[in-house]
């Protein structure tokens, strides 16, 4: 018997039960939970409680609460790497202590977090000002944790952002630094190269660029370029004054990065004391998840009701479905999270998986999605597991009208995806509509919805600083728990090397420097036709 077993026997026995049949007068209460003004709803699922208590089951047995012991002590759980993995350390409270090998990290955490504070506020206020006077554009030049999470973030605290301007740029194609720049000053713009090693290639192209841009008009580039990496020596050749080089630790993965220095153009848009309501929100979070019996723990049951979809139904990806516009990238965040963190093959010892990994995860704002793949989703034939995301309020008092319809339409979708709608229904609406006989019956089964789809529900009161703090380390946590469960190391990221090794041996077959011994037909082809 596997640990699998009684969940797969459980799934077995009810596959054919409606999730709409499930409801009683308490459900809604049962299978939702609440933490510091957040409601988690996933009774619009076909978890039972005799299914949620054999997920929990499944969370102790496979040591769920001792793993976040040790992260939270700074046990080196990333153990492929040898590192800690203390993301929470960068959100910790004034009197907590962590340590690593014997020392506590916070010191250290707390001193660059100031050093941060005191560069934003001095962009923000004028006292550090550009060689064309204050500074208006902040440029932060990163990739994949670098970029994907200020760059989220920046756009979900817009009504925040009383500092600079800020932009991201990421891609190493030249039209994404082109665009971002056009219409620049650059005699008033910061850039920020946030690379931990200050050696990565997207990154290091892209900060070539606007150092040459910027170049051609104003007499010493560096003095505008700040940087986010621990090489200090390289960051020292390029010219940036060490008093605008921030490090971070290296158990702190990229894609967890945005509570600390890579965070920095965040800071400097909405200012020190709203990032700190940001690391306030993360670290409520972090307190709920180790305080919470698992039963009312919001990302423990995020996590197991994931589980759930993937890997006992059988349900391969995962809409994450903001009905909020600002947080348009939190899927495109939450998919580096999950699928960087959770798509591995083998288990922690070296042994291949005997269950699948993480889900493919996707999703767009509502209610554009619902005019793109909402069809998909209502009537087509694979089942497609959807997490609302909303907020009971929006930031705008005169357009609170379109806030009601906004909601209505999230609330709408989650309803219409429970229910569905039978052959009897639709019929009867074609014959409303004066079809009859054979007509009636093709235009009926066109309208049929399935219904029985499940999903889940996150409401908040607003996007502020303090619920986007929530919301991240929520998911990130879900990313821990459904790591220990699957028994993979969610902190390594070895799936991305091999595509950058040959990247650059292919980069002297492209300029024709050298030939293509020993590539595949297909490559050489399309080598051939690109050269």
């Amino acid at each position: 018997m596997t640990k699998w077993a009684e969940l797969q026997r459980l799934r077995e026995m009810n596959k054919d039960r409606r999730i709409l049949d499930l409801f009683d007068e308490s459900r809604a209460a049962d299978f939702s939970i609440r933490a510091d003004g957040m409601l988690f709803d996933y009774s619009k699922t076909s978890i039972d409680a005799a299914t949620r208590m054999a997920l929990i089951r499944l969370a102790e047995v496979s040591g769920v609460a001792e793993k976040r012991a040790a992260m939270f002590a700074g046990a080196k759980i990333n153990d492929t790497e040898g590192r800690a993995v203390l993301h929470v350390a960068l959100r910790a409270g004034d009197d907590a202590v962590i340590e690593v090998d014997g020392t506590d990290v916070l010191p250290e955490v707390r001193r660059i977090r100031s050093t941060c504070a005191a560069f934003a506020r001095d962009v923000r206020s004028g006292a550090f000002q550009g060689q064309g006077g204050r500074i208006s554009d902040v440029v932060n030049i990163g990739i994949g944790g670098s970029d994907l999470g200020p760059a989220m973030a920046y756009l979900a605290l817009a009504p925040f952002a009383d500092g600079p301007r800020c932009h991201f740029v990421s891609n190493v194609d030249g039209a994404h630094i082109h665009d971002v720049l056009q219409g620049l000053d650059p005699t008033t713009t910061l850039v920020i190269v946030a690379s931990k090693t200050f050696t990565t290639i997207e990154t290091m192209t892209n900060a070539d660029s606007a150092k040459r841009w910027m170049g051609a008009k104003v007499r010493n580039p560096a003095a505008q370029f700040a940087a986010v990496s621990t090489a200090r020596d390289k960051t020292a050749a390029y010219g940036i004054d060490p008093e605008r080089v921030f490090g971070f630790e290296d158990w702190v993965g990229g894609r967890y990065s945005v509570w600390g220095p890579i965070g920095l153009s965040l800071m400097i848009a909405v200012g020190p004391e709203a990032f700190d309501q940001f690391l306030a929100g993360g670290r409520a979070m972090d307190d709920h998840f180790v305080t919470a019996p698992f039963a009312q723990n919001m990302p423990v049951m995020l996590a197991l009701v994931g589980i759930w979809h993937n890997q006992i139904c059988g349900y391969a990806t995962r809409a994450v479905l903001p009905y909020d516009q600002r947080l348009s990238r939190l899927p495109a965040y939450l998919q580096q999270l999950e699928m960087e963190s959770n798509g591995k093959r083998v288990a922690i010892d070296g042994s291949d998986l005997a269950t699948n990994s993480g889900p493919v995860v996707w999703g767009e704002p509502g209610t554009n999605g619902q005019h793109a793949f909402y069809q998909l989703i209502h009537q087509g034939t694979r089942v497609v597991p959807c997490e609302f995301l909303v907020a009971r309020r929006g930031h705008e008092s005169d357009l609170a009208h379109q806030h009601l319809l906004l909601v209505s339409n999230c609330l709408a979708q989650a309803e219409a995806l429970l229910r569905g709608r039978a052959l009897e229904e639709a019929r009867a609406i074609m014959a409303k509509k004066g079809l009859t006989g054979a007509e009636l019956e093709r235009q009926a089964r066109h309208r049929v919805f399935p219904g029985n789809r499940p999903s889940t529900v996150l409401a908040y009161a607003q996007l502020t600083p303090f619920v986007l703090g929530q919301i991240i380390a929520l998911y990130e946590h879900r990313v821990f728990v459904e790591g220990v469960i699957l028994g993979i190391n969610s902190y390594d990221q070895w799936g991305v090397e091999l595509g950058k090794e040959l990247a650059l041996a292919l980069q002297p077959v492209l300029a024709g420097k050298a030939g293509t011994t020993g590539k595949d037909g297909s490559t050489a082809a399309l080598v051939a036709f690109l050269r």
